[in-house]
């Protein structure tokens, strides 16, 4: 038998598997971008495919694992996981961008069984109070996955070499062809890696036994209206953040080459400082809520991102990019938090809450498409304006829940 503990531990290391694939995705915009000769807009596609696999997906990841289990869900989302990294291998070699989107989206649909199964799983092994913290605590090794694939990304699959619209136009045609060949080849072998790494944990999980647990409060159903209220607030809650997480990292790369004139290899390593100042910020917030209620601390955090977004939209250079990696730090404790005071109260319909948080996440879908037209049109600072206001709607939430249960809740 497998104890809570140990149960905690494993399921916390799929945290880290799934924040590889989702923090590759900065690395991927502008790489494909460039490879496959794409606008603004089209490569923020590489997003849309992703996150509206969590959309389509959520609900039969909740029948799934409502029918079979936890356990079915991670084991089915790892096996989907590996499944959509080896498809990168002929879509590289093909060159096809519609390919690239149907592996991202293979990929997504199994991030999305593994986070409908693992952070209400998570959630609920344990005592309730702390449910809060135990989340933000497993979410931190999220960000070490996703600091961690922001610097081999950088460091494996770009290659620093960015062309002009004027050297592409004078360059012969198969020395072009070749370039970008060469280009769309690199993410081969990152992606076989990553799936052979994911291919393995699937068949550990499938020997392994973790503890089945029943959601808080199953026998009487804990059909709570006022449950149910907080639930939908937080769906759009983590919409908003979703799409807003996702849009500031997507585009930071362009940013900051745009904004501050940084190569896009230094840029990705400013990324990966910042995704470990968003690591941080989860130990940081996991212990601050200790003595500072969860949605008092996701208010506060929540004001002070609109800030600097603020700041990175009007400011010039290095000021620019500092400001974004300082959201960074402030977005850590938004997801789990939101995740966790969302479905509190919701008893044996906490699988079926958790699906409909996980569906929200296809708000990751649709905020980086609308900042990468705003920027082929406007500028790539206009278009972080998308994202100040998703953190409004952030702030709203946290509000609505400060002085109600949520606020009382202590991690």
């Amino acid at each position: 038998m497998t104890s809570n503990r140990v149960a905690i531990a494993l399921v916390t290391s799929l945290f880290f598997l799934w924040a590889l694939a989702h923090n590759l995705n900065p690395i991927l915009i502008p790489h494909l971008r460039k490879a496959l000769q794409l606008t603004d807009l089209r490569s923020a596609l590489v997003d849309s495919a992703f996150f509206i696999a969590y959309f389509v997906m959520a609900l039969p990841a909740g029948a799934l694992m409502k029918r079979f289990g936890y356990k079915a869900g991670i084991v089915g989302g790892l096996l989907l996981f590996a499944m959509g990294t080896f498809l990168f291998w002929p879509a590289a070699t093909l060159r096809s961008y519609p390919f690239f989107l149907s592996a991202l989206f293979v990929i997504a649909s199994g991030l999305t069984f593994l986070e409908t199964a693992a952070n209400p799983y998570i959630s609920v092994l344990g005592d309730p109070a702390s449910a809060p913290r135990r989340l933000n605590f497993a979410q931190a090794f999220n960000g070490l996955g996703a600091a961690l694939a922001a610097f081999f990304g950088g460091r494996f699959i770009l290659s620093g070499t960015a062309l002009t619209n004027e050297e592409i136009q004078a360059m012969h045609p198969e020395d072009l062809n070749a370039f970008l060949t060469s280009e769309a080849l690199a993410v081969r072998v990152p992606y076989l890696i990553i799936g052979l790494i994911v291919l393995t944990a699937a068949v550990l999980f499938l020997r392994i036994h973790l503890p089945e647990i029943q959601d808080t409060d199953e026998r009487n159903g804990a059909r709570d209206p006022k449950a149910w209220r907080r639930l939908w607030r937080g769906v759009a809650a983590q919409f908003c953040y979703v799409g807003a997480q996702v849009g500031v990292a997507s585009f930071f790369i362009r940013f900051s080459g745009q904004v501050a004139g940084i190569g896009e290899q230094d840029a990705a390593y400013l990324l990966s400082i910042g995704l470990l100042l968003f690591m941080a910020g989860r130990f940081i917030g996991t212990a601050l809520m200790r003595w500072v209620a969860p949605p008092t601390l996701l208010a506060l955090c929540a004001a002070s991102a609109l800030v600097l977004v603020g700041v990175a939209v009007l400011a010039p250079g290095w000021t620019a990019v500092i400001a974004l990696l300082g959201v960074e730090l402030l977005m850590s404790i938004m997801f789990p938090t939101i995740f966790s005071l969302s479905i509190d109260g919701l008893g044996r319909d906490t699988k079926l809450g958790s699906s409909l948080l996980v569906m929200s996440i296809v708000g990751g879908a649709v905020i980086p498409p609308l900042m990468g037209a705003i920027s082929d049109r406007y500028g790539i600072q206009p278009a972080y304006l998308v994202p100040l206001l998703c953190f409004v709607a952030v702030l709203w939430f946290a509000n609505a829940l400060r002085g109600s249960k949520g606020e009382r809740v202590r991690g």
